[in-house]
């Protein structure tokens, strides 16, 4: 199922690499480069370029900016704090999108993140599941949700273990208010296209077996700005982007 809008791509693509905005670019060039960076990708890897939707990471950029994306023909938003998120949804009440939240999750939040988006991409435990799933309101279609994994076993980090990720993935299938997507990883940091790989093939690896047990699955949110690449080579149907659009975060 698509939910997003995609710019035309240009007809030549960009290198490989981060690309950062540059002075005197605007959003809408930013957008259009991450586009030729998925799109040179997904060819290089023999992958279908609208396989790959991009998440607009709008954290700490004021609503403007999300105007202006909407403008591009952006249609999909992540945000990492409920009182942002919660902000901008009335600023832009009525407006073509779609809210994704990205953030931790905490207990006295999923009451508004169950009213607010479309899609939850850290669920990490089953308490958090049940309070959106029953806090979900009657009319409301399901909840689209993927299961963060600790993939790179990182202590400051939230998501589940590979181990536990069976039993929580059988959980959440039972629950009618969440429908589940896939599986989301924020990896340890590296500017090695290897190692960036190797954390992404483990995600693969991991949505692969949730299949082969029989869940319905078409969601890997993995990889931002720094590497993307190495996310869609290994099977990456939803990156998440900030900084290559909006600039350098305010706080």
């Amino acid at each position: 199922m698509v939910e997003y809008s995609i710019a035309p791509f240009n007809a030549v693509p960009a290198d490989q690499g981060q690309v950062l905005p540059k002075s005197g670019t605007g959003i809408c060039d930013r957008i259009q480069a991450i586009h030729d960076r998925i799109h040179t990708s997904a060819r290089r890897w023999g992958r279908a370029p609208e396989e790959i939707q991009l998440l607009a990471v709008s954290k700490t950029h004021p609503a403007q900016a999300i105007t202006t994306a909407l403008a591009c023909g952006q249609r999909a938003f992540g945000e990492n704090y409920v009182s942002e998120l919660t902000t901008k949804a009335q600023a832009l009440a009525g407006q073509d999108l779609s809210w994704h939240f990205i953030g931790a999750i905490q207990s006295n939040k999923t009451r508004t993140l169950a009213t607010i988006a479309q899609w939850v991409h850290g669920v990490d435990r089953v308490s958090i599941a049940r309070r959106l799933n029953d806090q979900r309101p009657d009319g409301l279609p399901p909840l689209q949700v993927c299961i963060q994994v600790n993939i790179s076993g990182e202590t400051s980090k939230s998501g589940i273990d590979d181990a536990s990720l069976p039993a929580l993935a059988e959980t959440l299938a039972e629950l009618p208010r969440l429908r589940l997507r896939g599986l989301m990883t924020i990896p340890a940091p590296s500017d090695d296209f290897d190692i960036q790989r190797r954390a992404f093939a483990r995600l693969r690896q991991a949505q692969d077996d949730l299949i082969r047990r029989g869940h319905d699955l078409d969601t890997l949110s993995m990889g931002m700005s720094d590497d993307l690449e190495a996310a869609i080579a290994e099977g990456a149907t939803l990156v998440r982007v900030g900084t290559a659009i909006f600039g350098r975060r305010s706080g």
